[in-house]
């Protein structure tokens, strides 16, 4: 019956996710949107100070290579664009399923391993696989973020 509720509420905040990502890209990006959400979520890494919470050095190298494959994955599909004088993300209708893709596929990952696991280890690993998601992908956002508002600073000072 937990592994249900786990589903069911994960299932919900991933969607509420999709949708918020979906509204953010009618406003103009900026570098504190794309640094604050990796420096927000690792305060989570406090949890691994209580025992219950700990993961296995083989359990951390396989989270970090599962969140490195789907960061790969988010890099791929993000891209900027110069709107108005602003810098966007530019908006695929791939990004949402492939973002609900990998929920479902983390989904399904969680309910394969749930049970060989203790619930605070497989917490610590999830937290692990989706730190290492993110990190590498907001990276790569700030790089190309960066390149692109180069572009938009150009013309702006050959004008004057």
């Amino acid at each position: 019956m937990s592994l249900i509720l786990s589903i069911i509420i994960t299932l919900v905040f991933g969607s509420m996710i999709i949708l918020i990502r979906m509204k953010a890209s009618k406003r103009p990006a900026s570098i504190k949107g794309i640094i604050l959400p990796p420096v927000m979520m690792s305060t989570g890494a406090l949890m691994f100070v209580i025992p219950f919470f700990r993961v296995t050095g083989i359990d951390i190298l396989e989270a970090i290579l599962m969140g490195l494959v789907f960061s790969i994955i988010l890099i791929w599909t993000t891209k900027f664009e110069i709107k108005e004088d602003f810098v966007f993300i530019k908006r695929t209708k791939a990004f949402p399923v492939i973002l609900m893709s990998l929920l479902l596929i983390r989904i399904f990952i969680k309910y394969l391993i749930s049970g060989s696991l203790e619930v605070g280890e497989l917490s610590g690993m999830f937290w692990i696989m989706a730190f290492a998601m993110i990190v590498p992908w907001r990276v790569a956002m700030y790089i190309q973020y960066k390149n692109v508002a180069k572009n938009l600073e150009t013309p702006k000072e050959m004008a004057e």
